[in-house]
């Protein structure tokens, strides 16, 4: 990388070979999460059949079988509810990896792709040692890149190669509608997967819209969704000084030695996190939080093991 940036403001091929050795502690498999996992109890694997584990009863959505309706609780509650099974069984995975321009931001150690690429490393070693296919899609703010699910290690490692190809591109690749990236990445995954696949969206969702909340809650009808948030700290807390800040496009003077300009950037951040964890919630989808400061492998695990 040319010496003009700094080390984690990039990330390389073999860094990301070398997240393989991370890939352990936890697991996408239903049956060996722990009780107080992310995907525990109602965020476990929802597999939709018959002569499987029964596992719960909950309201009925559009798409459910409508075998598996509880007729009993249906009629107690005089609102249909459908039961829903487990079954361990080989399960695709599609890993969404957001390298697009609001992504090429860090303030402390890493940037925000750097961290998104190293988890879609991490996730894809530990898909392929549990024999599941992987694959993924990339997605920047010229388009998406995507690579199909297969199983083995040579689909693998095609798909970190494209990750860090759109990764260096950050550094020339001009800024179009930022808003437009997620939005266009979530609508194509809906031509690539069809039912049962787990589907890992790593992003800073800074530029979520309400058709991305609708495509997301239609994937979740028949697969797994599971959200990862990448966020810097000074998204959050600014710091306590006179700065500008600007987008590419526009500049501003943010006086952060105010009390209420900081407390009023930070109750934003937390708000509108707040509202789209409660939007995902709705559709049954869980949302970790991953910073640009502390290790991906230690941040995942704490997810996984010890989701509050």
């Amino acid at each position: 990388m040319s010496e003009e940036y700094p080390k984690d403001v990039f990330v390389s091929l073999e860094e990301l070979l070398q997240m393989s050795r991370y890939a352990k502690g936890f697991s996408f498999r239903a049956r060996k999460q722990k009780v107080r996992s992310i995907l525990a109890g109602k965020y476990a694997s929802k597999l939709r059949g018959r002569g499987m584990d029964f596992e719960e009863v909950r309201q009925y959505v559009p798409g459910d079988d409508i075998r598996n309706i509880d007729w009993k609780v249906t009629a107690r509650t005089q609102k249909t509810h459908s039961k829903v099974f487990t079954e361990e069984k080989e399960k695709p995975v599609l890993i969404v990896v957001d390298q697009s321009k609001s992504m090429f931001f860090g303030s402390v150690k890493k940037t925000k792709s750097v961290v998104a690429a190293e988890l879609a490393a991490m996730i894809a070693f530990k898909i392929q040692k549990e024999g599941d296919r992987v694959g993924g899609l990339i997605f920047t703010d010229q388009g998406a890149d995507a690579v199909l699910p297969k199983r083995n290690k040579k689909n693998t490692l095609k798909l970190l190669e494209r990750i860090v190809h759109h990764n260096h591109n950050l550094k020339q690749n001009a800024s179009g509608d930022r808003s437009v990236a997620l939005r266009e990445a979530i609508s194509k995954l809906r031509n690539i997967v069809t039912h049962d696949f787990l589907i890992v969206v790593i992003s800073d969702f800074v530029y979520y819209s309400d058709e991305v909340v609708k495509n997301l809650s239609r994937l979740a009808q028949h697969n797994d969704v599971l959200l990862a948030k990448v966020f810097d700290p000074i998204e959050r807390k600014i710091p306590r000084e006179k700065m500008i800040v600007g987008d590419g496009n526009h500049q501003i003077m943010v006086d952060g030695q105010r009390k209420k300009v900081s407390e009023k950037f930070t109750a934003g951040f937390d708000q509108d996190l707040t509202d789209f964890e409660t939007k995902m919630k709705k559709f049954r989808i869980p949302l970790i939080r991953m910073n640009t400061i502390d290790p991906v492998d230690e941040q995942i695990k704490r997810a996984f093991n010890s989701h509050e």
